[in-house]
This record gives structure tokens, C-alpha cells and sequence, in this order.
């Protein structure tokens, strides 16, 4: 059973920079496209960024030239760079497989921006 563990988030200001990490346990995590995913309150779920096994990214378009996805398949953890934050980007944010996000989801790692 894969077990995703999301950290690095934080409060932070308007402008400012966090960088989440996402380990991913008992799997085929190299071969896999990743994607992380975040959720407002009142709001359902989206997709922000993914990444291919090869390294090819995506974003969605509010965070586009913003944001970063990378990946270390030796320690199987995915990584989401987030610069120039503003207070819409406060959610909680998730790491799953790219597109269904067919693995059970962890817990999530609250990012919060605010004055």
C-alpha cells in the first residue's frame, strides 16, 4: 500500500516563497507520472502541477511561472517550488498520481498566505 506524506507548508506572506515535498513509500514511484493538487476551503480539489517519469511538467495556468514541480525518483519524493505566492494560493495541498490521483491520499500540507 502506497503512503504519501506531503510537507513544508507554512504561513507565509503575500510575495513570498515555500517549497513542499511529498514522499511517496511502496511503490513504483519512477515510472509514475506525479502531480500535485491543492483544495480551498469551500472548493473542490484541483490539479496544480504535474510531472512525468522523463521530467515533462504542467501546470495549471494561475500558477505558471510561479511554480515548480521537480522530482528525485531515488528518494522517491516529488517537490513543488512555489514563489511569488498571493492569498488565493491558500489551501491544502496534496501529491498524487498525475490526472486520477489513484493512490490514497495523505494528509496534506496547509499553505496559508496572508498579510
Amino acid at each position: 500500500q502506497v503512503q504519501l506524506v506531503e510537507s513544508g507548508g507554512g504561513l507565509v506572506q503575500p510575495g513570498g516563497s515555500l517549497r513542499l515535498s511529498c514522499a511517496a513509500s511502496g511503490s513504483t514511484f519512477s515510472s509514475i507520472s506525479m502531480g500535485w493538487y491543492r483544495q480551498a476551503p469551500g472548493k473542490q480539489r484541483e490539479s496544480v502541477a504535474s510531472i512525468t517519469p522523463s521530467g515533462r511538467t504542467g501546470y495549471v495556468d494561475s500558477v505558471k511561472g510561479r511554480f515548480s514541480v521537480s522530482r528525485d525518483n531515488a528518494k522517491n519524493t516529488v517537490y513543488l517550488q512555489m514563489n511569488s505566492l498571493k492569498p488565493e494560493d491558500t489551501a491544502v495541498h496534496y501529491c498524487n498520481t498525475a490526472g486520477l490521483g489513484v493512490w490514497p491520499w495523505g494528509q496534506g500540507t496547509q499553505v496559508t498566505v496572508s498579510a
